[in-house]
């Protein structure tokens, strides 16, 4: 899907920025798409190289069904390069390189039913690229009561993405920076069709949540968190929950500290200020008081959280037990 023929069988990519320019037998930046003959193939197609179930709130989705699992899968592939990446063995390689499991869109719901997981999470490496596979499923899954979400960097085009919004029911957005420097030298990419496809969700309807990986020295100052802040407010408004978590060392980016907590504190107090309803921190040790939903209103506990675990859930019917607010998100 989404591609155009050119001359002499060459074909140019649409389904995301890149818009790669692919010759015969060649493939596009993502390594997963290939032009066979003028036609444009995925060859990762039902072929999973990893899957797991996991809490909801892993992904992180503090909105999304609290308290449930996902049945999380991937392909190999990604059409960005973030010198970060946590799971850089499956999304930076060639599909041949690494074994996959047969699993095609039927089979992914069935597992999903048998493992009592009520949403088919598409995430460990960029969904995107697996589009008609992610797709296909998706439309099988509602069949069968099931719930998808999309846990993304938001690198994709307008008009396929529309497309995904009326088959899933969140997406996770990875806003990686508020710079496009940042962007240019850590993931090879470009900031605003990131920041369009933020607000596509939005209007579109469906849920989202947003995740700032706070990195030392690359994307942390006080004046970048608060214009990406103002930025949110003023664009998806003060309800899409905004998760600030912790940089490990890792991949190409080794070489950097882990993020100190105050870090993140800081973060989410210049995002409280600027008019966030709903702001965490994650990748933090012990419990904390940020991983918490309030009640923008009355300001309770209403879901109280340490790491993945749900301590108390004290909505009802999406609202405030205590002052009937009602709270933003998806709950049954």
């Amino acid at each position: 899907m989404y591609y155009e023929r050119l001359s002499g069988e060459r074909i140019r990519c649409l389904i995301c920025p890149r818009k790669c320019i692919v010759g015969a037998a060649g493939r596009g930046y993502c390594r997963v798409r290939e032009n066979v003959g003028g036609k444009y193939c995925t060859v990762v197609y039902g072929r999973v190289c990893t899957y797991h179930v996991d809490p909801i709130e892993k992904k992180p989705l503090f909105h999304f069904l609290p308290g449930t699992s996902a049945f999380s899968l991937a392909t190999v592939g990604c059409n960005l390069e973030c010198k970060f990446c946590q799971n850089w063995e499956i999304s930076q390689e060639k599909p041949e390189n690494l074994p996959a499991t047969d699993m095609p869109p039927a089979k992914v719901v069935e597992s999903a039913v048998l493992l009592k997981a009520p949403t088919i999470a598409y995430t460990y490496t960029e969904p995107t690229v697996y589009y008609e596979f992610m797709l296909d499923t998706a439309r099988k899954g509602r069949e069968e009561g099931l719930k998808n979400v999309m846990i993304s960097a938001g690198y994709i085009n307008p008009d396929p993405l529309v497309g995904l919004t009326r088959a899933l029911d969140a997406i996770k957005i990875d806003l990686k920076g508020f710079t496009p420097d940042f962007y240019a030298k850590t993931c090879n990419a470009t900031l605003p069709p990131v920041l369009d496809s933020i607000a596509t969700v939005k209007k579109a309807g469906t849920w989202i949540e947003i995740v700032h990986l706070v990195i030392p020295t690359l994307n942390d100052s006080d004046k970048e968190t608060d214009a990406m802040c103002k930025w949110l407010h003023e664009n998806v408004g003060d309800e899409v929950p905004l998760h600030f978590t912790r940089f490990y060392p890792i991949y190409r980016l080794a070489n950097l500290p882990p993020t100190p907590v105050a870090a993140v504190e800081r973060a989410r107090e210049i995002a409280l200020a600027r008019g966030l309803k709903y702001v965490y921190v994650g990748n933090v040790p012990a419990k904390h008081p940020g991983e918490s939903t309030y009640c923008p209103k009355c300001g309770q506990i209403v879901i109280e959280r340490a790491g993945y675990t749900i301590l108390s859930n004290r909505l009802r019917a999406g609202k405030c037990s205590k002052c009937n607010a009602s709270v933003a998100g998806v709950w049954s």
